[in-house]
């Protein structure tokens, strides 16, 4: 075979041994990449936050009106318990039920509002986490994958290397120290 057609060939095996190895780099740097998961992690933790404060809220909520309402009983229990005579204290007492009437009506409002708000973030908690598991199994699948395609690469590489140490053998020495300076100068330039 000439020496032309040699060194052709091996500069045809170099070239597919350098894009292997850029593919093998690039499928080594995804290798273990989460980022998309984090993400996806972050705002499920943030929903579940918010979803945790909501609760919190409407449990603060619900006790100021039962609290509201006890009062008002009590109240209510001296008002038209019979102790009192005294038209003015029971004006008194009349009012301050009012008050705490529309209090509570404004309290039991708040809370009606906070559990729409909650059932609004148990939708968003539960849509976050099916698109987390969602990620998190595309992942591993894609992890499998790479894992597969990295071993490849890394066998087709080996049987490359192979074919250029023979196909180099072959080649008259001379040829091949300036074929490789060659090369080497290309590379540098690029």
């Amino acid at each position: 075979m000439p020496v032309t057609k040699q060194l052709y060939e091996l500069q045809e095996i170099d070239t597919e041994i350098e894009q292997e190895e850029q593919a093998l780099l690039k499928k080594t740097g995804q290798l273990g990449n989460r980022k998309v998961i984090d993400i996806a992690l972050s705002r499920l933790t943030s929903e579940q936050l918010r979803l945790d404060e909501l609760k919190h809220q409407h449990r603060d909520a619900e006790n100021e009106v039962d609290d509201l309402l006890s009062k008002i009983a009590d109240v209510e229990g001296q008002l038209y318990g019979g102790k009192i005579t005294n038209p003015k204290e029971l004006s008194g007492l009349q009012h301050e039920v009012t008050t705490m009437k529309s209090k509570s009506d404004e309290l039991e409002n708040r809370a009606l509002e906070i559990i729409d708000q909650v059932e609004a973030a148990e939708k968003s908690v539960a849509a976050a986490t099916e698109n987390y598991q969602k990620l998190e199994e595309q992942w591993h699948r894609d992890q499998k994958q790479l894992a597969a395609d990295i071993d490849d690469l890394k066998n087709s590489l080996a049987g490359l290397n192979q074919k250029r140490r023979q196909l180099s053998e072959q080649i008259e020495s001379p040829a091949l120290d300036l074929y490789e300076r060659i090369r080497k100068q290309k590379k540098k330039i690029q």
